[in-house]
């Protein structure tokens, strides 16, 4: 299948190479022939550390199926699937949808990258809007799988099983939202973490690098395998309901002290903004994301390698 990925930033970049992977045609087009050029050069670099660590098998067939076109018209042509990832601007996105509503094949599914913005408030107006759907994924997709697939009420089944059939061929997690939610699951649950850890610096009880160790080397080494719910299952020998019978007081106590959420204002963020550049200098952001994608690229290579846990216990059936 032929595949459309329009907007190459931060995330386009990523669905080249996830869909690329899977064996599909990758169109690629963006308002910024610039932009394109540069995303070019980065799946260049990304290819042969994939290779590096045994997560593809040949960066040159890979890097064959993926294609820059001038225009929109052109890259979306013949696309059986299109996948939208430019910004997070309702305006914007509106304007996108539209003009792909016009072009696009009947039958082929819109998807949109978006973060946080419902389909229904892009696609609502549009004549082939059953076929509009979000597709949200990780950044970037092709390291982390999950995806969250939020149609409107209006989206229709066929769209979703499509999109569903079309993102687990690609190896992604796809998880299906019953209905919408602005943030969705991922972000509200990673801005209840934010919101916390950003009260415990302005509280004065830990410093930006402290919150960040407490994850790195306490929960999220639990949570690189295992989700909240399975962590406090695991947690308390009768299982879930005994870890709530002993803790669930002192968590509603800890909620019931945020009371109302907090801004995160000026003087905050340029508080935990110093913390980071302390640990990192503005000049190395990208040397250090780069280092993170192969940090991933290592723990995914791990987690291909055969379990050997007992045969008895549950395995996850969408790992």
């Amino acid at each position: 299948m032929k595949i459309a990925v329009v907007g190459t930033g931060l995330v386009g970049h990523g669905w080249a190479i996830a869909f690329a992977r899977a064996g599909h045609e990758v169109a690629l087009f963006d308002t910024k022939p610039s932009q394109t050029e540069a995303t070019l050069r980065r799946i260049d670099t990304i290819l042969p550390e994939l290779v590096s660590f045994g997560l593809i098998e040949s960066d040159g067939d890979l890097r064959a199926r993926i294609t820059a076109y001038a225009s929109l018209k052109t890259a979306v042509e013949g696309s059986g699937y299109v996948q939208e990832s430019g910004p997070e601007c309702v305006s914007a996105k509106r304007e996108i949808f539209a003009a792909l509503d016009q072009i696009a094949a009947p039958k082929a599914v819109l998807a949109t990258s978006s973060s946080g913005i419902p389909i229904s408030a892009i696609a609502e107006p549009l004549g082939g809007r059953a076929r509009c759907l979000v597709a949200h994924p990780a950044n970037p997709p092709y390291l982390l799988p999950i995806v969250e697939i939020v149609p409107a009420p209006w989206t229709s089944e066929k769209a979703i099983a499509t999109a569903d059939a079309v993102l687990s061929g690609a190896g992604q997690v796809t998880v299906q939202l019953k209905k919408e939610i602005d943030g969705f699951v991922l972000n509200r649950l990673q801005g209840a973490l934010l919101h916390e850890a950003f009260r415990l610096v302005e509280d004065g009880i830990a410093t930006a690098e402290d919150v960040d160790r407490t994850v790195r080397h306490g929960l999220g080494l639990r949570w690189s395998f295992m989700g909240p719910f399975e962590t406090i299952d695991l947690n308390a020998p009768g299982g879930l309901s005994d870890y709530v019978d002993r803790l669930g007081s002192m968590y509603l106590r800890f909620a019931q002290q945020r009371g109302a959420a907090r801004p995160w204002g000026p003087k905050l963020v340029a508080k935990v903004e110093a913390d980071r550049r302390a640990s990192l200098p503005a000049s190395a952001l990208s040397e250090r994301a780069a280092w993170r994608d192969r940090q991933l690229m290592a723990l995914m290579a791990q987690k291909r390698m055969p379990d050997t846990a007992p045969a008895n216990i549950l395995k996850d059936p969408k790992k």
